[in-house]
């Protein structure tokens, strides 16, 4: 059974959701200025609260990306009588475990969470492991999702995962830049899966938060701190697959990236007749983004401590930018011109033998790209026909007015 939800969730006339044991999925973007309240605030003053389902990052954002979170008592001060915190991203090999047993005494599940519109960006997975988990074991859960925009928009970028390629980074079917919000992503994965349990989805503009806040407002996790890095993240996150800084442990991840190594290039242009890093003929050029030359010196992650040349990426006001197809360009630039520059051969999961780079890509033909293996016309041709293959699947699963487009 599905529904789409007009009204928001706190008035829906359910019984289940008045009277009923209620399990929420939750982190820090789960604060309503309407209340001025965590939505788990909320439920436990109404007593119907038994247990909140805590995310990768934390239950604030407090945690770095793959820290593990075995022990919830760092929760114990928020004074919840009879709920429990239950981490969903622990110990497991897959990097998320949702145990049947703390679904089947529950009446409903609420999922309030801010997706950042990239395929690699791990709440997708959380929650269709959670979808998995209740449909391999028959569990009649209704379940509720509290929809919020996407604050990548409605533009998509790159191509369809290959199962061979599926991992926690990443679900088949699914492109780099899916340009659905977490609702309609549940209602696809939903749909794929053929599961039957109640799934209700609560529209984004019958909720205040949505109408109040911006949805870069609270950061999803620890290093999407602004309005442009949910732009830049499907392409810039193909640097953690490399030994270049994606940015972590700078106020600005995602939207700088650098290495020690890299100031090889810093004469690059003078030997090769370019007046700058901007100049249109230059290989690095994109019409969309200003590209800055910047030192700087990670707090942590790679390079920690040392001082890398980088670039920043500035956003062109008014211009529609494809994330992927550029850094797809910078990273094979790097190929050609950094002797020093390599790609991680370790995998993100244990006993996955992929590499990083391949997870995270996941398209044979874009990987024989970054090798030097196939052209760029071939390249964004192949971009170009994926994308319009998932606007089409997409499309019968939106619940807006406002159509998936891909950039021109």
């Amino acid at each position: 059974m599905f529904s789409f939800r007009t009204t928001p969730l706190l008035e829906q006339s359910d019984t289940i959701l008045r009277s009923g044991r209620l399990g929420l999925l939750c982190n820090q973007t789960s604060w309503h200025p309407e209340t001025g309240e965590y939505l788990f605030e909320t439920l436990i003053k109404k007593g119907l609260l038994k247990r909140v389902f805590v995310p990768e990052h934390g239950l604030f954002g407090e945690f770095q990306d793959q820290k593990k979170l075995d022990n919830t008592k760092i929760y114990n001060d928020i004074c919840l009588d009879n709920c429990e915190f239950v981490s969903l991203y622990g110990t497991s090999e897959n990097s998320v475990n949702v145990s049947p047993g703390k679904l089947k005494d529950l009446d409903a599940l609420i999922v309030e969470l801010q997706d950042t519109g990239a395929r690699c960006y791990t709440y997708n997975s959380t929650l269709f492991n959670l979808f998995l988990t209740l449909k391999k074991h028959n569990i009649n859960l209704s379940v509720y999702i509290i929809d919020r925009v996407n604050p990548a928009g409605r533009q998509v970028e790159g191509t369809m995962l290959k199962q061979e390629y599926a991992s926690f980074l990443g679900i088949e079917g699914i492109p780099h830049r899916h340009g659905l919000t977490i609702g309609e992503f549940a209602n696809l994965i939903y749909n794929q899966i053929n599961a039957k349990f109640p799934l209700h989805i609560i529209s984004c503009h019958s909720e205040g938060v949505s109408k109040s806040l911006l949805p870069w407002s609270i950061p999803p996790s620890p290093n999407i701190p602004g309005l442009f890095t949910c732009s830049f993240y499907p392409g810039q996150v193909l640097w953690e697959g490399t030994n270049v800084s994606e940015g972590r442990g700078t106020t600005r991840p995602f939207e700088q990236f650098g290495a020690p190594f890299m100031s090889s290039l810093i004469n690059y242009n003078a030997k090769n007749g370019y007046t700058n890093w901007n100049d249109p003929l230059h290989p690095l050029h994109d019409p969309a983004v200003f590209i800055r030359w910047q030192k700087f010196i990670p707090l942590y992650g790679k390079h920690s401590g040392e001082i890398c040349f980088g670039f920043q990426l500035l956003p062109v006001p008014g211009i529609q930018y494809h994330a992927l197809a550029h850094n797809l360009r910078i990273i094979r630039f790097m190929v050609e011109n950094c002797s020093d520059f390599s790609f991680i051969r370790g995998s993100y999961e244990k006993g996955n033998k992929k590499s990083a780079i391949e997870l995270l890509l996941g398209d044979k033909l874009l990987l024989a790209y970054l090798e030097g293996k196939a052209g760029w016309a071939e390249a964004s041709e192949h971009m170009k026909v994926e994308e319009q293959k998932w606007i089409r699947k997409a499309r019968k699963f939106l619940l807006y007015d406002d159509q998936l487009f891909r950039c021109k």
